[in-house]
This record gives structure tokens, C-alpha cells and sequence, in this order.
């Protein structure tokens, strides 16, 4: 034993030979085994064939389709019909205010006076220069008529009886433009002056706005505006908490170039000034009227291509993904167009199946 150490120790590639001899002789061993093995192998029953799928369950809903109302929301703001900054036309001072700052006026009604000066003497002397004028020249025409005076006479004359006649409509103007009128019935909302200002032809005096109607402007983009039309009913709702009723009084026919969308306005009675101006505004414009499906948005979905729709039941239980149009959108539900009277929605269970499976339909007994 101690020899074959010794052998092995002075030659230890030997040693080497010999394992890998035994592990050769191993796999060969392997390889030309019985052929018997294999077939047993084969014979025994087959335990991958392939398993049939159970069928998922789902719930379903009837959905009667209701009529509805479409609407464009829109956000604006109350504006007054008319505005008015009226200005001195004379020269002069103010003599007497002779409404308040916020007062309700009359079309018409005198808002401020101012010192006449000598305004009526001047028309005086005028009117006294105009019957002077005027017997010269019925004078002349009579001397014409005769044939005691030319041609040149009677049409001097005449010039003259003109420039008086402007001249004492002129002065008229003058003196009636020293009272200060409304353009029409509206508010004060502005006065500019106070008794004693010394006005120069032009100044500003007071602005007068027009609250009945009370114009609500909004713009509306350039895909709803060929949806609306001249006299088109909407709901307004002011931030003050009032609704009201409204209709469409104009449309621009150009967009503005800064955002693309299309002023308009809208107009609301308000014959005891209820209502002021500068206040937002929620609108719904209301446009025509069709039957659609009212689902929850969680029953959307998105085909393989990204068309947005419902998952519905089909004939034989299978699904169908049906593509949808979306009317209206309110805070806990959708309304969907294009779905006919009725339809059958799964509404538990479509995020598990997809178009065309089959399926085990159980029905909602409260479906809507």
C-alpha cells in the first residue's frame, strides 16, 4: 500500500489518467443505453396536454337610451348694453350738477349745467339781425320784380339773410348745449365734475351705462361655433348665485387671432337694473336635443388602436366593443350618442375581458 503511494505521489499524472477515464467511460454509459428506457418513457400517459380555460363572469346592465340636451359651457361676464362717456360741446363753467353720481336718468333728462354767459344776448342780437335781413331781402325781390334793381342786389340780399339764419342757429346750439343730456335711460356711473369746473370744448363729464338688456359676453372655439346661431337659448348662472335665462344676440364672423375662438354675446332682461355688469358668468348654450346612454366613466375603455367606447354583451355572450360619441359630461356620469334606444353595457368585470370573448353573463336586476 505504502508502494502505491509512493507511485502515485512521484508520478501524479497518472492519477489524472485514470479519473478522466472513469468519468468517459460514465457518459458513455449514458449514451448507449437501452433504447427500452426511452419507450417506457414514451408509453406513460401524458400529463402536459393542454388544460381548457374557464369562461369569465360578468355583469350586465340594460341601458334604455333618454332624451337629452346638449350644451356648450362656456365662461363670461356681464357687461352693460350701452356706454356712454359724454363730453362738453361748449365752453364754460359748471353752473349746476344737477344729478348724482349712481342715479338712475331718463333719455333726455338735463345731468349738468353750465354758466350760459352771454349766450341769450348774443341770440337776441342775432334774431334782431335776421328781421333786418329778411325785409332786405323781400325788399330787393320786390324792386327785381318791378325791374328798379339788377340781379347783383337780390342775391346780396339773399346771401345776407342766410348768414343770418346760420349765425342764429348756431347761437341756439351754443345755449342748448350748455345743459348737459342723457344719450338715454341708464345709470350714472361716472361724474367727472364737480359745481365751479371750468370745462373746454371736448372735456369729459359723466358716463352713462345701459343695463337693460344685460349683455353677457363669452368666446366659443372653432369647433362649436357653426353649432350656434342668431337667438339661441342658454343658462347662465352669475357668481352671485343667480340663474338666468339668456339668448344669443351676436356672433363675430372673425376669430380673435390671439386665441383662435369667436366672441359673442348673449342678452338677459333686466328692466329694474337687478343685475350689474362686470360680474362672471357660467353659460350653457344650449344646442339640439337627442337620446343618448347615461353610464359612470369608469365603463370607458380603449380599443387596440385607442377609439374610445363601452364594452356591451352581443349575441352568444360575446363581448363587443362598441365606439361611442360623448354628448354631455356631468360630475358623476356620461352621456353617450350613437349606442341606438338600448344596449347592453357589461359594467363589472370588462377590465377582464376583451372584443370578441365569450363570456358568462350574469344581469343587474337594478340596472338603469
Amino acid at each position: 500500500m505504502t508502494s502505491i503511494k509512493l507511485f502515485f505521489t512521484r508520478r501524479p499524472w497518472v492519477l489524472s489518467i485514470i479519473i478522466i477515464a472513469v468519468i468517459t467511460l460514465w457518459l458513455l454509459s449514458g449514451i448507449m443505453s437501452s433504447p427500452s428506457d426511452d419507450v417506457s418513457l414514451s408509453s406513460a400517459p401524458a400529463t402536459d396536454a393542454k388544460q381548457e380555460i374557464p369562461l369569465a363572469k360578468v355583469k350586465v346592465d340594460t341601458v334604455h337610451a333618454q332624451p337629452i340636451t346638449r350644451t356648450i359651457s362656456l365662461y363670461g361676464r356681464t357687461a352693460p348694453d350701452r356706454k356712454a362717456t359724454l363730453g362738453a360741446e361748449v365752453s364754460g363753467s359748471v353752473e349746476k350738477l344737477l344729478i348724482r353720481k349712481g342715479q338712475r336718468v331718463k333719455q333726455g333728462q338735463a345731468l349738468v349745467q353750465l354758466n350760459k354767459a352771454d349766450r341769450e344776448l348774443q341770440l337776441q342780437r342775432a334774431q334782431a339781425l335776421l328781421k333786418v335781413r329778411s325785409k332786405e331781402y323781400n325788399a330787393a325781390k320786390s324792386l327785381r320784380e318791378r325791374g328798379l334793381q339788377n340781379e347783383v342786389a337780390l342775391v346780396q340780399a339773399q346771401a345776407a339773410l342766410v348768414e343770418a339764419k346760420a349765425s342764429v342757429k348756431n347761437l341756439e346750439l351754443a345755449l342748448g348745449n350748455t345743459r348737459i343730456l342723457a344719450p338715454f335711460d341708464g345709470v350714472v356711473e361716472l361724474l367727472h365734475v364737480e359745481q365751479g369746473d371750468y370745462l373746454g370744448v371736448g372735456d369729459p363729464v359723466a358716463v352713462v351705462v345701459d343695463l337693460d338688456p344685460l349683455v353677457i359676453t363669452a368666446d366659443v372655439s372653432e369647433r362649436h361655433i357653426r353649432s350656434i346661431s342668431q337667438g339661441q337659448a342658454a343658462d347662465v348662472k352669475l357668481s352671485t348665485g343667480d340663474k338666468l335665462n339668456a339668448k344669443l344676440r351676436y356672433k363675430a364672423s372673425i376669430a380673435s387671432e390671439q386665441t383662435n375662438t369667436f366672441p359673442i354675446e348673449l342678452e338677459v332682461p333686466n328692466p329694474q337694473f337687478t343685475y350689474a355688469a362686470g360680474i362672471s358668468a357660467e353659460v350653457d348654450l344650449i344646442l339640439a336635443s337627442q337620446t343618448a346612454i347615461k353610464v359612470t366613466p369608469s365603463m370607458l375603455a380603449l380599443d387596440e388602436t385607442g377609439n374610445l367606447g363601452i364594452k356591451t354583451l352581443g349575441l352568444d355572450d360575446k363581448v363587443v366593443f362598441a365606439p361611442i360619441e360623448v354628448v354631455k359630461v356631468d360630475p358623476d356620469a356620461v352621456w353617450l350618442g350613437g349606442l341606438g334606444d338600448k344596449v347592453d353595457v357589461i359594467t363589472v368585470g370588462q377590465g377582464f375581458v376583451r372584443d370578441g370573448d365569450t363570456v358568462i353573463s350574469v344581469r343587474n336586476t337594478g340596472g338603469e
